[in-house]
C-alpha cells in the first residue's frame, strides 16, 4: 500500500518524528564492509526532503539530502538516478537496501536495514502525506529564483 492511501489517521503537523539513527555498512570493496552511523532526519516544513548525516568512528562525517520517496520506492525496487540510487539488496537474513551517492568528490555504498527505515518512512508519511509535500513550498518565489538571475540586482 502507498504511503498516501493508508488508513491510519494523519498526525497534527505539530506533531514530530524523532530522528532514525541506524548502523550502515559502507562497502570499501567487495568483502570489506565499514560499519557507520547513519542519522535521517525529517523536518515537516521541507517534507519531500530527508537529511541523512553519515557518521564513521573516525574521520569527518558528511551530511546528504535524499527525496523521501526516493528512499520508499528504493525499499522494493530500483529508484532514482545520477548521484543518489537506491535498490533492494538480494533477499537474505535481513532485508536491506543498497544505497549508492556519487559526486565529483565522494562514491560510496551503503547497506541500510529495510525494516526500521520502512517504519521511520511510514511515519513520516503520516505527518505528511505524499500528496501534501509540496502545500507548503512557496511557489511565487521559487519560480521567481527559477526565472531571474540572482547576481541581478532586483528593480
Amino acid at each position: 500500500m502507498h504511503r498516501d492511501q493508508s488508513p491510519l489517521k494523519a498526525r497534527s503537523a505539530s506533531e514530530s518524528v524523532p530522528p532514525l539513527s541506524l548502523e550502515v555498512d559502507q562497502l570499501l570493496d567487495e568483502f570489506t564492509p565499514l560499519p557507520i552511523r547513519a542519522e535521517f532526519r525529517f523536518d515537516a516544513g521541507a517534507p519531500a526532503v530527508i537529511t541523512v548525516e553519515f557518521s564513521a568512528e573516525r574521520g569527518p562525517s558528511f551530511i546528504w539530502h535524499i527525496g523521501r520517496e526516493l528512499l520508499y520506492r528504493g525499499l522494493t525496487a530500483m529508484s532514482g538516478c545520477g548521484d543518489v540510487r537506491m535498490w533492494p539488496a538480494l533477499p537474505r537474513e535481513r532485508p536491506s537496501s543498497w544505497l549508492l551517492l556519487e559526486s565529483q568528490e565522494v562514491e560510496a555504498l551503503f547497506e541500510v536495514p529495510a525494516a526500521p527505515l520502512a517504519r521511520w518512512l511510514d511515519a513520516t508519511y503520516l505527518i505528511t502525506p505524499a500528496e501534501m509535500e509540496m502545500d507548503g513550498l512557496n511557489w511565487d518565489g521559487f519560480l521567481r529564483d527559477l526565472i531571474d538571475d540572482p547576481a541581478a540586482p532586483s528593480e
